[in-house]
């Protein structure tokens, strides 16, 4: 088998409110394969007592800003039917695009990021009880910054934000009609810093968080669907919803394996893939 993307699966039996736990600078290409991305059978039977829940792994990479025309040619390999998006022409003006796939794909798909420098940055695993939702931790913003973005009656807006984390919060629901499936919303978000006096909130939106609905989507997935979330293009001014959660002028390390040169620091661009690895049901 194609030795592409090595990185066993992390499956814990606690919640990771967000984070990254993968090593910067290690070549995607040696750390997840595409049998990594189905469904392992002690998740699909299990005993009695294990919790319910539904699994997912999420993985983070980063590829050169100067190779972001590659992703012209991934989005077509993957299928944005099965996504329903809050407003699908606000979700492109944002800079966002996102595409539905399963594991037979991935190969392809990894080739491609390969071929670009991609690296794999992180991985977040998240059990979630159905109804429930985590965040992906996306960056940190040290001070005030007014953000532009488009709303989803499709007027440009700005919105002033304070300390804080940019995510994307995962949200899981069973249908019941369907088993083996379940109903995932992916949405970006702002939450300020969590102070201890204040209680948490059980509801989708918590004391000054900001939700960006307009580039928010749904769909259905079950075990081995995944979902890859990614920029329209590369934004270097940080001013803007889609630059703020897929450009990194500020760069990363990136090594040319067939050039054989030394790690070049390199402005880069993120994506994001949503894995489904479990629904236990």
């Amino acid at each position: 088998m194609i030795r592409v993307f090595q990185i066993a699966f992390l499956i814990s039996l606690a919640f990771r409110a967000g984070g990254c736990n993968g090593t910067e600078g290690e070549p995607i290409w040696e750390r997840v394969k595409i049998t990594d991305l189905a469904p392992s059978d002690n998740v699909k039977h299990a005993g009695p007592q294990q919790l319910k829940t539904l699994n997912f792994n999420v993985y983070i990479f980063e590829m050169p800003a100067e190779n972001v025309s590659t992703l012209v040619d991934v989005w077509p390999m993957v299928y944005a039917q099965p996504l329903r998006f809050n407003n699908i022409d606000a979700f492109s003006s944002n800079s966002f695009l996102a595409g539905f796939g399963q594991i037979r794909m991935w190969d392809k798909i990894a080739d491609l990021l390969r071929s670009s420098d991609g690296i794999q940055v992180g991985t977040v695993s998240l059990l979630l009880p159905d109804g429930q939702s985590n965040d992906v931790a996306v960056g940190v913003l040290g001070k005030e910054k007014t953000v532009l973005y488009t709303s989803e009656n499709g007027s440009m807006k700005r919105v002033k934000l304070g300390q804080g984390k940019l995510g994307l919060r995962i949200q899981a629901e069973k249908i019941p009609a369907f088993r083996g499936l379940c109903k995932v919303s992916v949405l970006p978000v702002f939450s300020p810093p969590r102070r201890r006096s204040i209680p948490l909130f059980s509801g989708r939106e918590k004391s000054g968080e900001f939700l960006f609905t307009s580039a928010g989507f749904s769909l259905k997935m079950g075990p081995g669907d995944f979902v890859l979330v990614g920029p329209g293009k590369y934004d270097s001014g940080q001013e803007t919803l889609g630059g703020l959660f897929f450009s990194k002028p500020e760069g990363s390390l990136f090594f040319n394996e067939l050039k054989r040169k030394a790690p070049e620091l390199k402005p880069s661009v993120r994506l994001f893939l949503l894995v489904c690895i479990g629904i236990n049901y």
